[in-house]
């Protein structure tokens, strides 16, 4: 028996020592101009970077269908593009080990507020979609704002070591706001916002081509953070009716299929907001007469879903609706003219 235990213990550190050794000789991504080492020419390259491909693994995540409406790719070329990709990133089934320790160095970036980050085991988490969620003055927009400033503090103050994208439909992007924070975790305001890209999508279609754009600038410098704020709202005005519900939850499903694959793809936190709407047929949610916009193409899309409330004050409440780590639970935070905080 104790043989039989020493060689499962032997085995796991096996594991464990390979899962390292891929994880330190793994990069970040791979540059989709290795296609022109392996016989793809550089006219087809520069059509794949066109239809927003800039690595190999964001080849890799996308469905095969989907390359054949890139203007002058053949099934024929496009299968040899499979296989070259498939070659080079030699996905396969490992020991879960592995993802254990791929885990264990996903960043977090801190939230402003020490209890706020207790309640998220650490701060926001990369590699996946964070959704905030609430009626008005729940403070969404405020902790977007504090994420784009914290995300580049150094990893070991809680930071990404990164830049910032914030995609803004609703107007509501402030970046003397961010000056503000800056000063509050010791960085240059000017600096910062300079850290800090933004666009303003005036449709539910612009909002997807800019994804186009950021795959491009996150292939050419060090992002950590993207922020959608909100990601709903312009999909609610687009698209009206019972008529076109169906139309806009594939449009939906489609852009946040799209912001997963650029977590994935370049390991960083992404975080959207939501509205809410009020319930009129009895049904309460979670004890509340409100409800996220989105149905079930957004609660299976984002990874955390984290319930804002208002509190006393300027105190809000944050309650983890849905995590796949995370235990049901609440934290209060404060909004101040620095960012969020700890409740006053």
């Amino acid at each position: 028996m104790q043989k039989h235990k020493k060689k499962i213990i032997e085995e796991a550190e096996d594991d464990e020592e390979e899962a390292n050794q891929v994880e330190e000789n793994e990069p970040e991504y791979h540059q989709i101009e290795l296609l022109q080492e392996n016989g793809i020419n550089n006219s087809d390259i520069n059509k794949l970077k066109e239809a927003g491909f800039n690595s190999l693994e964001s080849l890799s995540y996308t469905a095969r269908k989907n390359l054949t409406t890139i203007k002058g790719f053949s099934e024929a070329k496009i299968d040899k593009i499979i296989k070259i990709v498939d070659e080079i990133l030699n996905y396969k089934i490992q020991p879960s080990t592995v993802a254990l320790q791929k885990r264990k160095k996903l960043t977090r970036i801190t939230s402003g507020s020490k209890e706020l980050d207790t309640l998220l085991g650490g701060g926001f988490e990369s590699d996946s979609i964070t959704e905030l969620f609430g009626e008005f003055r729940t403070g969404k927009t405020q902790i977007c704002h504090t994420l784009c400033v914290t995300c580049q503090l150094p990893k070991s103050d809680g930071g990404g070591e990164g830049k910032a994208i914030y995609i803004d439909t609703e107007g509501t992007f402030r970046p003397e706001k961010l000056a503000l924070i800056a000063e509050r975790f010791g960085l240059d305001p000017k600096e910062t916002i300079e850290n800090v890209y933004y666009a303003r999508a005036y449709n539910s279609d612009h909002q997807q081509r800019l994804l186009v754009q950021v795959c491009a600038l996150m292939c050419e410098q060090k992002f950590s953070l993207l922020i959608v704020d909100s990601a709903t709202a312009l999909y609610r005005t687009d698209y009206t009716g019972r008529a076109e519900l169906s139309n806009r939850q594939i449009s939906l499903g489609r852009f946040l299929r799209n912001l997963q694959k650029i977590a994935d793809e370049h390991k960083i936190v992404v975080v959207i907001t939501n509205q809410v709407v009020a319930t009129v047929d009895g049904n309460a949610f979670g004890g509340n007469d409100k409800k996220p916009i989105g149905g079930h193409i957004m609660a299976h899309a984002c990874q955390t879903r984290l319930y804002l409330k208002k509190g006393l004050k300027q105190n809000r409440i944050c309650k983890i609706y849905d995590s796949p780590s995370l235990p049901e639970a609440e934290a209060s935070y404060s909004i101040t003219d620095r960012g969020i905080d700890d409740p006053q």
